[in-house]
């Protein structure tokens, strides 16, 4: 990095002040990042551990510690579990399941290989390759009565769970991370200019400790989850294919699903669409919202909506190579859309709650972008809006709501692209980057 670093300097020297303009789109983003990375380096003096950045869930996963004999931290690839657990762990020994010879020696002889660690604990990276390995695990857990000793990580959430199903139910606490979060980034002094940067960087950790393009680092992801996790799954044959449906599914992020729709237009059929899309739920690509049941005597559309895990990834799959190319990009909207919901979700689950995200539409065409349901007692609107004026016409879905549902102003909401904050006769308008009010009702 430091060699990167010194490039950038004699690149500064020989242009002096240069016009992004005349740039290739490599050397705008440098340019762009260079002080961000210059100043990470001159802090860490060579100790790479400063410049991790601060987790939330870092929290919750010691609180997880104290009442489970395992934890399993789960979450895409490359999201930060390793880092994690490793910083919140130093003296656990670690092991990663996805070299080659640690893993053989796993799979032939299990109950050895837990064995040289029944006094020590450890970390057990990418648990889900040896599944075989948690019924071993559940009678060392079971011999010795102490807290936080096996912590696992999996980025394949449909194998894992499985497993913890059978062999370690209740004796596992949980974690789901995502990628970084807006609020992690800012407090750990890392602040974009526009909210079309975060939608082209994205949030996964690397993109902001080393001096990567976001779609070189984009291009490797894909390949490295089409590889590694997919090949290993009957129900996908056609890796191509798959990529292709997954191209698809980054066009339709904001939208109600439709299964017909999406199956025709990558070749394959109803059912199939299913399987695929549950298969990047589980693996955490995406997420899906569904319909909140509230439905005030009017006929809902009962489809869920599509989301992507990070805004960054959506729009590489879209084909966009650059922030500028967001502005009027069509569906600007929609990575807007996902970016906000994927805050809100990132906040709960950092917490150590599942998901409390509904969306409501009848089919008259009204609806609320999201509903937050406070536990039966209340349900919050959000509107998302990527424009930065605001207008008369943010309101209308608010306002239907409201009328229908009692609901006070001050507690209906729409983020949109701006940067004032302002109270509305019909609700409460709050800036993509100032999300404390409605995190405070999540």
């Amino acid at each position: 990095m430091e060699r990167f670093v010194n490039l950038l300097n004699l690149n500064l020297f020989l242009h002096d002040k240069p016009d992004y303009g005349e740039l290739s789109e490599s050397l705008k983003f440098f340019y762009q990042n260079y002080f961000l990375l210059s100043g990470q380096i001159r802090n860490c003096n060579t100790n790479l551990t400063k410049m991790i950045i601060q987790r939330t869930a870092g929290e919750k996963l010691k609180q997880l510690a104290i009442g489970f004999p395992a934890i399993a931290v789960i979450g895409p690839r490359q999201s930060g579990k390793t880092t994690l657990v490793r910083n919140i762990f130093p003296d656990l020994p670690y092991t990663l399941l996805e070299d080659p010879d640690t893993r053989q020696f796993a799979e032939e002889d299990p109950r050895t290989f837990l064995l040289q660690y029944a006094k020590t604990g450890a970390i057990i990276d990418e648990a889900q390759h040896v599944p075989q390995l948690f019924s071993y695990l559940q009678g060392i857990i079971d011999n010795k009565d102490t807290t936080g000793r096996f912590i696992l990580t999996g980025s394949q959430n449909f194998l894992l769970m499985e497993k913890i199903s059978q062999s370690l139910a209740g004796r596992i606490g949980i974690l789901k991370l995502l990628p970084l979060s807006m609020e992690e980034l800012h407090r750990n002094g890392i602040h974009k200019n526009t909210y079309e940067e975060y939608l082209y960087q994205g949030c996964y950790p690397r993109l902001y400790s080393d001096p990567i393009i976001p779609s070189d680092y984009y291009s490797a992801y894909v390949q490295t989850y089409l590889e590694r996790d997919l090949r290993q799954l009957k129900q996908v044959q056609n890796l191509s294919l798959f990529q292709t449906f997954l191209r698809m599914c980054a066009n339709r992020v904001g939208q109600v699903v439709n299964y017909s729709s999406l199956g025709n237009d990558c070749g394959i059929n109803y059912k199939t669409a299913q399987e695929w899309l549950s298969l990047l739920e589980t693996s955490f690509i995406v997420f899906l919202v569904r319909t909140h049941h509230k439905n005030f005597n009017k006929r809902l559309v009962q489809m869920p909506k599509l989301y992507f895990t990070d805004p960054g990834l959506a729009a590489y799959l879209i084909g966009i190579r650059s922030s500028d190319e967001i502005l009027n990009h069509p569906m600007k909207g929609g990575l807007f859309e996902t970016f906000i919901i994927g805050e809100f979700l990132k906040y709960r689950l950092n917490l150590g709650f599942e998901s409390n995200l509904y969306f409501w539409r009848d089919k008259s065409g009204y609806e609320i972008d999201c509903l937050i349901d406070r536990a039966g007692t209340e349900l919050i609107p959000v509107e998302m809006k990527a424009g930065r004026t605001i207008s008369g016409d943010y309101f209308k879905n608010i306002e239907y709501w409201n009328r229908l549902s009692g609901q006070k102003p001050e507690r209906s909401f729409v983020v949109y692209g701006g940067v004032t904050n302002q109270m509305r006769g019909p609700g409460h308008v709050i800036p993509y980057d100032s999300l404390g009010p409605i995190y405070d009702l999540l």
